[in-house]
């Protein structure tokens, strides 16, 4: 059995990021993951009729791995890792998934919240988020429960909305404000707009009303995902070094214009002013992380 293979068995079940060297150090592969260590060890088990990634497997000398907050972050991670740098064995440069924001639009009469492929403009914005069908089935969770868009209709169908769904004027304010702290990942309000979620499709689900109830369970799933904490990516142009040292192993990243970009590691005897220097935010991250690249060097 490879040390590879072995150093498998030390990543988290959680999501990350990984990533394969070979015997001169250089990069295989990268790729992201919801449970990293059944990802990695799934290489030597499971590859099927996939002759091309077994020609992969074979040149792994070493495993790399990033243990991340959220599925979320570690899709943005290996997404801005991709396009930074593309290793030979994969195959795109950068994810596949659309990138969006959610826009909240204030006016004298009405506000409404709604999908964006850029943060421009005056308006606030939320994100970024990977994922349009995610974003879209979140806005439309947000929409239900909180019917900002009909608060302030003055005529035509869109009053007609309104009282029947019982908004009017005087409940904009309240509902941007419960919509605001949604997205502000504000726990309470999280909490609540996923439970009358579930209720409704609970209460779908006993009327028999099962497609339904799948569409809620599919919205509940949306608000998770970006509400999950992510800090890979931000609206922040920001340009940051963050580095945590454990066991001899100084692992760093690179954040430039918001995106954490580069992933280093290697030995160093004692920590660098660079890990005291990293902001609160980022310690937990970068110091996990330390602690897992000194854990998978010494078992490989």
């Amino acid at each position: 059995m490879s040390s590879a293979r072995t150093a498998a068995r030390s990543l988290p079940v959680g999501p990350g990021v990984y990533r394969f060297r070979d015997a001169l150090g250089k990069v295989l592969y990268v790729g992201r993951a919801v449970n990293l260590r059944r990802r990695v060890q799934s290489y030597w088990t499971n590859l099927g009729d996939r002759p091309r990634l077994r020609r992969m497997v074979e040149r792994i000398d070493r495993v790399e791995g990033v243990w991340c907050d959220s599925a979320h972050e570690a899709a943005w991670l290996e997404r801005n890792l991709l396009e930074h740098s593309k290793p030979r064995w994969n195959r795109t440069k950068g994810g596949q998934e659309v990138v969006g924001y959610i826009r909240y639009d204030e006016g004298p009469l009405r506000s409404d919240l709604r999908f964006a492929h850029l943060a421009t403009g005056p308006a606030r914005h939320f994100g970024p988020y990977l994922g349009g069908v995610q974003i879209r089935l979140a806005l439309s969770a947000l929409h239900r429960v909180l019917p900002l868009a009909y608060a302030g209709a003055t005529n035509g169908s869109a009053r007609e909305f309104a009282d029947l769904l019982g908004v009017g004027s005087a409940d904009r304010e309240t509902l941007a404000r419960t919509a605001i702290a949604v997205l502000d990942r504000d726990p309470g309000a999280v909490a609540a707009l996923r439970g009358e979620l579930e209720r409704r499709r609970d209460r779908a689900a006993g009327e028999l009303r099962f497609e339904f109830a799948a569409k809620l369970q599919d919205e509940i799933a949306a608000i998770d995902w970006i509400v999950a904490e992510q800090k890979v990516s931000s609206l922040a142009v920001l340009d940051l070094e963050v580095a945590g040292w454990a066991d001899g192993v100084l692992v760093q990243f690179q954040i430039r214009g918001g995106r954490m970009c580069t992933w280093t590691q290697r030995g160093v005897a004692a920590p660098p002013d660079l890990v005291a220097a990293t902001p609160a935010l980022w310690q937990p991250f970068v110091q996990r992380n330390a602690e897992l690249a000194a854990r998978l060097l010494h078992s490989q």
